[in-house]
């Protein structure tokens, strides 16, 4: 049974730190590509960073570049989210989910993957 599962989220304050957790289980990494999603209220799901299988490459949302950095561990089954600089408009709930197994690469579209996570809320605030 495939399972993704998010934890580390919490209320910080503008300009802190945060690392997300998103353990997997029931896949083997080498096929499937892992990336991050968020979802502000009212506000469609968006795509914020992803790591590919194989070659490790990445993909970060503009609006992330150099704040954020996507990592696994594969012998813990865990992909790892660091965002550092975080500001109010990175709040919303986010997402790790599975890429579907017919793609190569990252990508940023909800449509392509398969399997998430049910969420862990990331609130920015003074």
């Amino acid at each position: 049974q495939v399972q993704l599962v998010e934890s580390g989220g919490g209320l910080v304050q503008p300009g802190g730190s945060l690392r997300l957790s998103c353990a997997y289980s029931g896949f083997t990494f080498d096929y499937y590509a892992i990336g991050w999603f968020r979802q502000a209220p009212g506000k469609a799901r968006e795509g914020v960073s992803c790591i590919s299988r194989g070659d490790d490459s990445t993909y970060y949302a503009d609006s992330v570049k150099g704040r954020f950095t996507i990592s696994r561990d594969n012998a813990k089954n865990t992909v790892y989210l660091q965002m550092n600089s975080l500001e109010p408009e990175d709040t919303g709930v986010y997402y790790c989910a599975r890429r579907r197994r017919m793609y190569y690469g990252c990508s940023a579209y909800v449509s392509e993957y398969d399997s998430w996570g049910q969420g862990t809320q990331v609130t920015v605030s003074s």
